[in-house]
């Protein structure tokens, strides 16, 4: 694997990875931009150090102000947060710990230090990412350290610093790799039972449907015999005028209901499936196709629920995307928001679109429940399911993660704002197409 290529696997790791990680985006980044000045009071006044920087521990605090606001963000910027949340933690734990540990002539204050910046290292990168920043701030620590140094020294370190460092680095890339095996096969094991479900539901149904293509096309003459004997006074038995008509309704409610059973078996495949930005075949795509295709296929209970979802229009837009999982994305939406207005007794489901210069927007709208704030912040962290935690764990937590994912493969966002009890909307904003 070359240079680049181990560059590009990282980045795809990190971009995977960060929404875990991304609700405590404002606590973290509170943290750092009181820290590194607060410190500063503790190391030049109270416990003075051999050296300090009032205007390095500023640049650190002015670098997390961004990460405080992330939820804020210009769409346009989104797909850029994972980056710039890479390159803030390469500088405010490798480089600037090290260069600190340097420029104090590895005082032990400083050794500590560094070892807490290794171990936060630790909980916040995978372990590929762990070592590529652990090395690379560490080499521009020391080249900071050498341009800024009359006569650079590194005889305060002795070789019982050098194993307490690596032992930290690699055990914690070891657990980082283990947590990610974990992921990976439990995501494995998820799609071993959904394909095995899937091919053991498929087989059975495509019999029914046959089947009940099959009585259809006979059916009519059928009827229409048992009619002919009936009027003849033959010997048939007799069956209520009401059945006779609803027979043709019955197979074509069964044709129905295996092609929504069928839909629902290629969400559920489809959600525990896998992919990275480089296996999509991406085109111009037709918002407003998307949206009609998905309320055309979406395996709707009844009619009843059918008519539970306004589709309002709005202004059209085309996006450079890929139509069959931008369906999937709304039946995930139109899962949810059917079951928790179901289970709520109350709400209606609004769709509409609009549009700016650069980003078109979908926005998917349940007056129903309504998502308490102390969930909200999770939504999207794959396995996470509040509605799971109250229904016997039987919702996985993967559909708005799968969301997540398909709007950041396309350079888009996906949003959600709710107050409980009120309502919930999801706003999807895609880069448009112009001209």
């Amino acid at each position: 694997m070359g240079v680049r290529s181990l560059a590009s696997y990282a980045y795809s790791i990190l971009v995977r990875n960060i929404h875990y990680f991304e609700p405590r985006f404002l606590p973290f980044g509170l943290a750092a931009v009181l820290g590194f000045p607060c410190f500063y009071l503790v190391w030049h006044y109270i416990f003075p150090q051999a050296y300090e920087s009032l205007s390095l521990r500023l640049i650190g605090s002015a670098i997390f102000i961004p990460i405080i606001f992330a939820r804020r963000w210009p769409a346009r910027l989104q797909r850029f947060l994972p980056a710039y949340w890479y390159l803030a933690i390469l500088y405010a734990l490798p480089f600037f710990f090290t260069f600190m540990l340097l420029k104090n002539a590895g005082s032990s204050t400083w050794v500590l230090s560094a070892l807490s910046a290794v171990f936060l290292m630790v909980l916040l990168l995978d372990w590929l990412n762990l070592f590529i920043q652990f090395f690379l701030g560490v080499g521009l620590a020391w080249l900071a350290y050498c341009m800024t140094t009359t006569a650079p020294s590194i005889g305060f370190l002795t070789l019982e610093h050098v194993p307490i460092f690596l032992f930290i680095v690699v055990l914690g890339a070891l657990a980082n790799y283990n947590s990610q095996v974990v992921k990976h096969e439990r995501m494995r094991a998820m799609l071993i039972a959904a394909s095995t479900v899937a091919h053991e539901l498929r087989t059975p149904l495509l019999g029914i449907k046959a089947g009940a293509a099959g009585l259809k096309r006979h059916l009519p003459a059928l009827l229409d015999a048992y009619r002919q004997a009936s009027q003849a006074k033959l010997q048939v038995p007799p069956i209520r005028g009401a059945y006779l008509d609803s027979m043709a309704g019955v197979l074509e409610r069964i044709e129905s209901e295996v092609d929504c059973s069928n839909t629902a078996i290629d969400i559920l495949l489809m959600n525990t499936r896998t992919f990275n930005i480089n296996e999509i075949e991406l085109s111009a795509c037709s918002i407003r196709s998307c949206v009609e295709a998905a309320l055309r296929r979406y395996p709707f209970s009844s009619e009843r629920e059918r008519a539970q979802v306004a589709w309002e229009g709005g202004d059209e837009f085309t996006f450079w995307g890929n139509e069959l999982l931008t369906v999937h994305v709304l039946f995930n939406l139109l899962k949810n928001a059917v079951y928790h207005v179901a289970k709520a007794g109350k709400g209606q489901i609004c769709i509409r679109l609009s549009r700016d210069h650069d980003h078109g927007h979908l926005i998917f709208r349940d007056t129903g429940p309504g998502i308490p704030p102390h969930v909200l912040s999770h939504i999207f962290t794959r396995f996470y399911s509040w509605s799971g935690a109250h229904n016997n764990g039987s919702r996985a937590g993967i559909g708005l993660a799968y969301c997540r994912s398909v709007m950041q493969a396309f350079g888009g966002t996906i949003t959600c704002k709710s107050v409980a009890g009120e309502y919930s909307e999801f706003v999807l904003t895609f880069p448009v197409v112009n001209g």
